[in-house]
């Protein structure tokens, strides 16, 4: 008799990095729910069908707690094995320029829904004393964001937040790991309005490799990986360099109007 497949729960998964690692999962042999907050979830779910297993999708908002609610409900009280909380939205240009509704959804989709989806499904776990959590963060986390000032902030927070649950949890059988990639070819920066800068028209990393990596983290229990060499040099730089320095550097990258023509 064969073991019973795993279950994952993977967030913002209807393209991207999301996308990718919901592939991963499909490919590893785990059933999935996943989520998003546009029609785009029920196509990625009919692609993911193809590898095999079973893909539920959910279209909901997971900026609010009842998109968050209805998420958890479509799981029908079946035990989450890993929970891959990617979602997560950007914003470009100057903080006094952007809309509030608009810097609200960043903070409320980054980290508000996602530390409620974590509450959760993280107490699940903990009575069963089991299962994988993936955290979506940044190294955009290490750096003051110059007109990305409350994305980089959200991501800031994720990064921070991921190691103190991985240690709180150090003593379960339940494994937090942060995904901490740089910029990725997704859409990520044509819907954050920044593709007038340098870093929205420059080249980026493969979402699918940026998956893969965080995949085969969080399945060896890591705490972290920061995804590609220019990355991981990038980070390191940012430990040891002033704050207004990289504030300054920053704003080279994200402001309008800095694309390279």
């Amino acid at each position: 008799m064969s073991a019973p497949r795993q279950f994952a729960i993977v967030t913002g998964a209807s393209t991207g990095i999301g996308l990718e690692l919901a592939r991963c999962c499909a490919l590893a042999g785990f059933d999935l729910l996943i989520a998003a907050d546009e029609n785009a979830i029920e196509t990625a779910a009919a692609e993911l069908r193809g590898l095999g297993g079973q893909v539920d999708a959910v279209l909901a908002d997971l900026s609010t707690t009842e998109g968050v609610d209805r998420l958890c409900a479509a799981t029908q009280g079946r035990p989450v094995d890993a929970l891959l909380a990617n979602a997560g939205v950007g914003l470009g240009r100057a903080f006094l320029d952007q809309d509030f509704n608009g810097i609200r959804r960043v903070i409320e989709t980054n980290i508000t829904g996602t530390v409620y989806l974590l509450h959760c499904v993280g107490n699940e776990m903990r009575r069963r004393d089991s299962g994988r959590i993936l955290i979506t963060g940044s190294i955009a986390g290490f750096t003051p964001g110059s007109f990305q000032a409350v994305y980089n902030g959200s991501k800031a927070f994720l990064d921070s937040f991921s190691f103190a649950l991985r240690e709180e949890l150090r003593d379960t059988r339940i494994t937090v790991t942060c995904l901490m990639p740089g910029a990725t070819e997704t859409e990520f920066f044509r819907r954050a309005d920044m593709m007038d800068t340098s870093v929205g028209t420059a080249k980026k990393d493969d979402a699918a490799a940026v998956a893969k990596a965080g995949f085969d983290a969080m399945m060896k229990g890591e705490g972290d990986i920061v995804t590609g060499l220019k990355n991981k040099l990038q980070s390191a730089v940012a430990n040891v360099t002033p704050a207004a320095l990289l504030a300054k550097q920053h704003r080279k990258m994200a402001e309008p109007g800095t694309a390279k023509r």
